[in-house]
């Protein structure tokens, strides 16, 4: 007879060995991802823009939460990944509104979002038990999340313009809630101490999130690219936009998210670690690399000129993406300011904001530019951190 898996991890080496099923369960978010790139192409404006990254917050909090929760839970038993198939359903439902969020599928969007962080909290409550520490917690959580989920829900019955307003209230609530450590009457406040994280599992979660959003950020690259006439102008966008790619993968993998990984395994309280640099500040990393996306697509299709909208995304890309790495390292790290590469590569591209809108270069040219930027952080900083020794922890 095989022996009974438990539902929760258990300590030693293989417990932060992330299974097979959230590899899995991570495709849905490829198909968000693209959902949301694809949706700021086709409403490239303030508005559009306001729009898609609200949606694109929401996925953000739905993914870290479940990688919260699979940081405890054993994802070789059956009851888990049952759990995992059916939120991946409801995710498949959640991301096929996306386009349609704020016109006839806002209400799709709330239900299947909702019912993916109730099912899933309620679980962990039954997994832990509520007298547990963090059982307690996810009580706590629930009712942040039901108060969030009312919001979700109410904006969702609305009209697009208050529709705004209801799911900006949603995203509020979450956000403040591991904040105020999900303070409620009654129940107290959490603890970051409490939260026993394991560094490997949640470094490699969010790690992996990275990879999905850079895949996405290729995949639209190569079909933009085979549905264009392969001329020059075409053939070195598409050069371009691969180099950015493989120069924002050596600026999150090369060094800084190892470094992150050892600062985070020997760190006092890794709950608050795991809630700021994890949690917080892998927001402008994966936003950036989306924003690169749509500016490669943008580059490549019309390589000629951008709009206002269109160097907007080609210079934000890099810049929120670059800030979010710097931010990131800096909070991982024993260092007083943020790499100083980084905030070299920050004022380079800001510093080509003024010629940009003003039309001063083709897209084609200004893509080539903010790549050579993020090249030349990634290259200065593998120099740099390659010609001295690593700190003692």
């Amino acid at each position: 007879m095989r022996q009974r898996i438990p539902v929760l991890r258990e300590p030693g080496a293989e417990r932060s060995r992330v299974g097979e099923v959230e590899l899995f369960y991570d495709l849905v978010f490829v198909f968000a991802i693209t959902q949301l790139s694809h949706g700021l192409l086709e409403q490239l404006t303030p508005l559009g823009a306001l729009r898609t990254g609200l949606l694109f917050l929401g996925v953000w909090w739905m993914w870290i939460y479940t990688a919260w929760t699979t940081n405890w839970l054993n994802p070789d038993s059956t009851p888990v990944r049952q759990l995992l198939f059916v939120m991946m359903l409801l995710g498949l439902a959640m991301s096929s509104a996306l386009p349609l969020a704020f016109a006839g599928k806002g209400l799709l969007f709330a239900l299947a979002y909702v019912a993916q962080h109730a099912l899933r909290t309620l679980y962990v409550v039954r997994a832990f038990g509520p007298r547990t520490p963090l059982g307690r917690n996810f009580l706590r959580i629930l009712v942040w999340l039901a108060a969030s989920g009312a919001c979700w829900i109410l904006g969702g019955l609305s009209d697009p313009l208050p529709r705004m307003g209801w799911w900006v209230a949603a995203l509020a609530i979450e956000f403040l809630g591991p904040v105020s450590l999900f303070r409620v009457p009654g129940l107290g406040a959490s603890s970051t101490s409490d939260w026993k994280v394991d560094p490997h599992h949640m470094a490699e979660r969010c790690g992996l999130f990275v990879i999905i959003a850079l895949g996405e950020s290729l995949l639209v690259t190569g079909a933009t690219f085979a549905g264009l006439p392969w001329n020059g102008p075409q053939a070195l966008a598409f050069l371009t936009a691969f180099l950015g790619s493989v120069a924002m993968w050596w600026v999150y993998f090369d060094t800084g998210a190892e470094r992150a990984t050892r600062h985070f395994e020997h760190a006092e309280d890794r709950g608050k670690v795991a809630r700021l640099a994890y949690t917080y500040l892998h927001i402008p990393i994966i936003a950036g690399i989306v924003l690169c996306a749509v500016a490669d697509e943008l580059v490549l299709a019309h390589p000629d000129h951008a709009t206002g909208a269109g160097v907007a995304a080609i210079l934000g890309g890099p810049f929120v993406y670059l800030l979010g790495n710097a931010l990131f390292k800096w909070a991982t790290n024993p260092r007083p300011l943020p790499p100083f590469s980084h905030m070299a590569g920050l004022a380079l591209l800001g510093a080509l904001a003024p010629f940009a809108f003003r039309h001063a270069f083709s897209a084609l040219t200004l893509g080539m530019l903010t790549t050579g930027v993020m090249i030349l952080v990634a290259v200065w900083e593998w120099l740099s951190l390659h010609r001295r020794p690593e700190p003692a922890h």
